[in-house]
């Protein structure tokens, strides 16, 4: 792992600077690299899936507990430099680009890395990195609703991200990513990150959080992309009533009917908000969604 002097070293030899229009901000303390590297519990036979490579410093501590990491990093100044410093790793797979292919879909690259590491590294997927800011709560919707699964991630986020990771029904940060993840797993935020923990330092707080995918409440979901179409559909007009929010259906949404039913039968009130709804009643709408849609 770097030191900050290392990062300013690197980058200074390499001629560039922390890029303020990605977000670049690099994580220095090195206790608390090694309190995220410890948290994903990496054992040799886990796929660490690294987005923001940066000069590698943490990519160095997944390597040395990883049977493979794949690690993403966008800006194409830096990457070069993460590949010179990463070369002495050969479970290591660096993939320059964005880690989404669209806002609902990874990179094909990136899953196709992954898949190829499955080979050698029967265990866990693990999302572990200091996400960007940009692109974290998308990159980490995409690996609960698969179809490349995480089965945990250690993460530091913005703390307004955290806060929606965590958040209960009713709750001004209660969103989408909350109920993916009540729904699918158990999230919980470790601890708050002052900004002085990173160079350049952000104008917000930051924090790490730890979400452990649960097989046995996932699997009560019959179909992921129709939940997350449910989802979707609902908080996307999260102040209007359940009823109001089913004129605006598209996709195979548009083939139901008779709403009114599907509340019923889901024990939820039509004249409730979906910022009211339980991650379980949004379960229980989209299973029902999709024995009428399939």
């Amino acid at each position: 792992m770097q030191t900050k002097q290392d990062i300013q070293r690197l980058l200074a030899g390499a001629g560039l600077a922390p890029n303020r229009r990605l977000g670049q901000h690099f994580l220095i303390d090195l206790n608390l690299m090694k309190m995220l590297a410890d948290a994903a519990e990496l054992t040799g036979q886990d796929i660490a899936l690294e987005v923001g490579t940066g000069t590698g410093s943490f990519t160095e501590a997944l390597a040395a507990r990883a049977g493979h990491v794949v690690t993403v990093e966008y800006d194409t100044g830096i990457g070069p430099l993460a590949a010179s410093v990463l070369k002495a790793f050969d479970n290591v797979t660096l993939i320059q680009g964005d880690a989404l292919e669209s806002k609902n879909a990874l990179n094909v690259d990136v899953a196709a890395a992954l898949k190829a590491a499955r080979a050698h590294c029967p265990g866990r997927l693990l999302l572990a990195a200091n996400l960007p800011y940009s692109a974290g709560s998308a990159v980490m919707a995409n690996l609960i609703v698969g179809p490349v699964i995480a089965d945990a991630m250690a993460v530091t986020v913005q703390k307004e991200v955290a806060d929606r990771m965590i958040a209960q029904p009713g709750h001004a940060a209660y969103g989408t990513l909350s109920i993916l993840m009540a729904a699918t797993g158990r999230v919980q935020m470790l601890r708050k990150l002052p900004p002085s923990v990173f160079w350049p330092r952000p104008q917000v707080d930051s924090a790490m959080v730890l979400y452990q995918r649960q097989p046995e409440k996932a699997g009560q979901i019959h179909d992921m992309t129709t939940f997350r179409k449910v989802i979707t559909l609902f908080m996307g007009h999260r102040r209007k009533m359940l009823k109001a929010c089913t004129k605006f259906t598209d996709g195979p949404l548009e083939r139901i009917r008779h709403w009114p039913t599907i509340f019923e039968e889901a024990f939820v009130d039509p004249h409730h908000r979906p910022e009211e709804l339980t991650a379980a009643d949004y379960i229980n709408i989209a299973n029902l969604c999709y024995e009428q849609t399939k």
